[in-house]
C-alpha cells in the first residue's frame, strides 16, 4: 500500500445498522471510496454482502499495487472468495460506486454473483448497461439481477471531484 495520505473533502457516512438495505451497503462503498481518495487512488468503493453481512470491502489500487486489475471490483471479488472457500461467489451482492468496467463485469458475471448494485453508470466504458451490456448476452450462462442509482449523486460528486483537482494540478 502507498505511503499517501490526501486529504479528502468527503467525509466518511455512519449509517444505520438497524436497516441493511441497498442504501447502508452502498454508504459502506461509498466510504471505500474515501479510503481511495486519501491513497491518490480513483476514489472507487466495492463491498460484497452475503446473508446481511460484509465479506469484502476494496476500493481501487492500481496506482498503489501497479497492477492494472487492481480495480475495487476485483480485490472485492478475490476477498469474498477467500472469505467463503468457494470462487462461486452464488447469492452475494456487489456493490460499487461507479459501473464496473469490461474486466469488473466479466468477472461479476465469471464469480456467479446473485447481485451488482452500482451508484454511477459508465456511458464510456460500463458494461452492465452503460456503454454496452454484457449480462444481457443471450448466450451467458448466468445472469446478473442489476440495480443502478443507489447514491448515485454522492458517487457521482466525490469522482467527479477528485478528476477536477487532478486536472487542476499538473503534478497529478
Amino acid at each position: 500500500m502507498s505511503e499517501a495520505n490526501i486529504d479528502c473533502p468527503f467525509s466518511k457516512l455512519f449509517p444505520s445498522q438497524l436497516l441493511r438495505d441497498d442504501g447502508f451497503y452502498m454508504s459502506l462503498a461509498y466510504n471505500q471510496a474515501v479510503d481511495a481518495w486519501r491513497e491518490d487512488e480513483v476514489p472507487v468503493g466495492a463491498i460484497i454482502e452475503l446473508g446481511g453481512e460484509v465479506i469484502a470491502a476494496a476500493f481501487n489500487q492500481m496506482d498503489s499495487l501497479r497492477d492494472p486489475t487492481a480495480h475495487a471490483e476485483i480485490l472485492a471479488m478475490t476477498q469474498a472468495s477467500r472469505a467463503i472457500g468457494n470462487w462461486r461467489l452464488s447469492g452475494a451482492t456487489l456493490y460499487v460506486t461507479k459501473e464496473p468496467c469490461p474486466m469488473c463485469s466479466g468477472a461479476t458475471l465469471m464469480a456467479r454473483l446473485k447481485r451488482v448494485v452500482y451508484a454511477v453508470g459508465d456511458p464510456k466504458m460500463g458494461c452492465l448497461g452503460g456503454a454496452t451490456d454484457l449480462n444481457a448476452l443471450p448466450r451467458v450462462n448466468h445472469h446478473l439481477e442489476i440495480a443502478r442509482g443507489v447514491m448515485e449523486v454522492e458517487c457521482r460528486d466525490i469522482l467527479q471531484a477528485y478528476f477536477r483537482l487532478k486536472r487542476a494540478d499538473p503534478a497529478g
